[in-house]
């Protein structure tokens, strides 16, 4: 069913005139002028065809037909005030649905979610995979972490720097080259081929050969130990991206995400 459009400026002017039974009270409330109470309230008059407000020696005075819609009016905005309220708990909620492949996810997001949440009581995260396609009204997502060269169409912020690092185990391995979807260079003659740079990384401490990974994905494991890093990182054109539409990057509970992963 259509809805009829209704003149919301007009209609919370003549409440706060006709709770104040002064356009220059009203005014003071809504931080205009008197002048342009007096605009909002002819115009409404106007569209809705009756007088709303008489004027005489005492001051305004109430029509009787703006008396016969005053409770209802004011109950609306009742409404409408708890209709904020409750969209704006979904967004102070400690709530958050986050997309991120299985190798960022595992090798460096899930540790600081885990810091996160330490600090921050009843904080909940949802973890789901993340594809090439994201639907963030689709799958409900406050916020998506993927390799990529920018933010795309979203806003984003980049973790890290756009480097790539070559790494094998500590006391060396086969010589060949560990594939994986999104490898700078591609070698037919390696003989292991994963699903994405955090298992090349476990592929290479295992002795297999050298992953060239990003560096923000080895760094932890060249700190542990169980893996070296072979010659200096190398930078390319992606780098990791914290993305989401403009909505969801204007949450509190987003904002506060971010920052916190960004510390």
């Amino acid at each position: 069913m259509k809805r009829t459009h209704l003149p919301l400026n007009g209609l919370r002017v003549l409440d706060a005139a006709a709770r104040h039974l002064s356009f220059t009270r009203a005014a003071d409330e809504l931080a205009v002028t008197p002048a342009a109470v007096g605009q909002q309230i002819r115009a409404l008059e106007d569209m809705l065809g009756v007088v709303l407000f008489r004027r005489t020696p005492k001051g305004l005075e109430l029509t009787p037909e703006t008396e016969a819609g005053l409770e209802a009016l004011r109950a609306g905005f009742l409404q409408f005030e708890e209709a904020v309220r409750a969209m704006q708990a979904g967004q102070s909620s400690l709530s958050l649905t986050i997309a991120a492949p299985r190798d960022i996810s595992a090798k460096w997001l899930q540790p600081r979610l885990a810091a996160y949440a330490a600090r921050v009581p009843d904080l909940k995260f949802s973890l789901v995979p993340a594809d090439d396609a994201l639907d963030f009204t689709e799958a409900n997502l406050d916020i998506a972490l993927r390799l990529a060269d920018g933010p795309g169409e979203h806003e984003g912020v980049a973790v890290g720097d756009a480097l790539f690092v070559t790494v094998e185990a500590p006391g060396g391995g086969l010589s060949s080259r560990i594939e994986w979807p999104g490898c700078q260079r591609e070698d037919d003659d390696a003989i292991i081929r994963v699903a994405d740079a955090g298992l090349a990384i476990d592929a290479a401490a295992a002795g297999f050969g050298r992953a060239t990974v990003p560096l923000l994905l080895a760094q932890a494991d060249i700190a542990a130990g169980r893996v070296r890093a072979v010659g200096d990182p190398v930078a390319v054109g992606q780098s990791y991206w914290l993305i989401a539409p403009l909505p969801q990057w204007r949450q509190k509970k987003v904002k506060a995400l971010v920052e916190a992963l960004m510390a």
